[in-house]
């Protein structure tokens, strides 16, 4: 091949730098459904852009909060999984920058009567540099970046999550206390009524099956709060395992659960907002922006590489005449190569990509279903627990009305000592389903803060490339 044909091979090679095998792709249209108005006053505004402890109002609850975000393995190991993104982006930008190395040396060689010549070579040399022609690099590259942005996304998703877990742990556990409570009041209650019944059938007024229904309803009651008793210190160990260490003594004062220690009315803003809010809608988002980048960087390897080799020095067998202009080397070689056989991995590779951004895609619409289910049940019940709650109130008053009425005729003889039985009972299971409500109800303006992205710094900033590049 002559000089000119050489020369004329690289010119247009170079000239086809950068090409890129596949066209970028973006992430698949989503329709977003309408959110429901709401049927009361609410913040118009996402709860997403409320500051986390604009929402958590409890003050035990915000110190818990800080000691988790400050302690949880969860949000280490998102940390650690940012750092080596981080690091394989750094590593793999580093790729398609040249590598310069220093090289000393000396040789020595002999020959016929024992003589020999020694050399002295000093150089600095380009291994291999690969001109991207294809854009193989630069894909592999954007693949990195993108998994590093979804590691960013993946440690946000895990800071909401620990937030949550925190909140749902602390609700389930003042809750308990609450049914501790109420189990130890009724239980006086109903010991006192016990009490009664014993007056009454010494003054020939009640009967033995009196008493026998009354202490039943004692022990049922003792069996209730130890019950309770169970459920609290099992709550107790939930929330020590989220908040990452045992519970502090210094910790403020609890809200009670009537004190509303969590907002409940909260806004759900625009829902295309929910698609840039959610971390982990962005976190599929750009793992399935690494899944198109790695089909990028497949495809082009079919496509030839052209590698420079490249090297300045100076050689002398006198060390004193190392760097004179007389002995200065060079040398440069460009090498392209073309895949011709490889039993089917560059073909394998690609139908893999292929298949993974499949998978990413199904992942992603699969995150976006998944949140606008999530909100619209949480939406379903900020406009129904309201009225629940009101309704349970009011019954728990009615029967507190009857239960004091009922106790007054039994004292008096006027009704049987079922009649009180009933009553009690009444009002003792309206009360325990009136404290499940209220548990239930901020239990659900946790997870709608969560399910709109809420927890993080509002208007935090973008992630960008550690490097300055991508």
């Amino acid at each position: 091949m002559t000089g000119w044909m050489r020369k004329g091979g690289i010119a247009l090679l170079l000239g086809l730098a950068g090409c890129q095998t596949v066209p970028r792709t973006a992430a698949p249209d989503v329709v977003a459904p309408v959110f429901p108005a709401p049927s009361a006053e609410v913040d118009q505004r996402s709860a997403a852009e409320r500051n986390w402890r604009s929402v958590f109002v409890d003050p035990r609850l915000q110190a818990l909060i800080e000691i988790a975000l400050a302690d949880s393995r969860d949000l280490q190991l998102a940390l650690l999984d940012v750092d080596a993104a981080r690091a394989q982006l750094r590593i793999q930008n580093a790729g398609s920058a040249p590598q310069v190395d220093a090289q000393v040396g000396y040789s020595q060689s002999g020959g016929p009567g024992d003589q020999s010549t020694g050399q002295s070579t000093v150089s600095f040399a380009l291994s291999a540099f690969e001109l991207d022609l294809f854009g193989r690099l630069r894909a592999e590259s954007d693949s990195s970046f993108a998994a590093y942005l979804a590691a960013q996304s993946g440690r946000d998703a895990a800071q909401i999550a620990v937030m949550s877990t925190v909140a749902d742990a602390y609700l389930a556990q003042s809750a308990a206390e609450e049914a501790v409570a109420l189990t130890t009041l009724t239980l006086a209650d109903w010991r006192a009524s016990l009490d009664l019944t014993h007056r009454l059938q010494e003054a020939g007024q009640a009967s033995g099956l009196d008493v026998a229904q009354a202490e039943g309803q004692v022990l049922a009651a003792e069996a209730d709060r130890e019950a309770a008793r169970r459920d609290l210190a099992i709550a107790t160990n939930a929330l020590t395992l989220a908040i990452g260490r045992p519970m502090p003594d210094d910790l403020p004062a609890r809200l009670g659960i009537e004190a509303e220690p969590i907002v409940t009315r909260l806004g759900a803003g625009v829902p295309s907002d929910l698609l840039k809010r959610r971390p982990d809608i962005r976190q599929a988002e750009h793992q399935l922006a690494a899944a198109n980048a790695d089909i990028r960087a497949a495809r082009a390897a079919f496509f030839p590489r052209l590698s420079l080799t490249a090297a300045l020095g100076s050689a002398s067998a006198d060390l004193g005449g190392l760097f004179n202009g007389a002995n200065r080397t060079w040398s440069f070689a460009p090498v392209i190569t073309q895949p011709l056989f490889n039993a089917g991995r560059l073909k394998g590779a690609l139908d893999l990509a292929e298949i993974r951004a499949d998978q990413a895609v199904a992942t992603y619409e699969r995150t976006i279903q998944t949140a606008f289910r999530e909100v619209a049940d949480g939406l379903a019940g900020r406009e129904t627990y309201d009225a629940q709650l009101d309704r349970e109130t009011a019954a728990v008053r009615v029967a507190e009305r009857r239960r004091l009425l009922s106790q007054q005729r039994y004292a008096a003889g006027l009704d049987s000592r079922l009649e009180l039985l009933d009553a009690q009972r009444q009002l003792y299971a309206q009360q325990r389903a009136r404290l499940a409500t209220q548990k239930a109800r901020l239990s659900n303006a946790v997870a709608l803060y969560r399910a709109l992205g809420g927890g993080l710094d509002v208007g935090g900033a973008t992630a960008t490339s550690p490097s300055g590049g991508a």
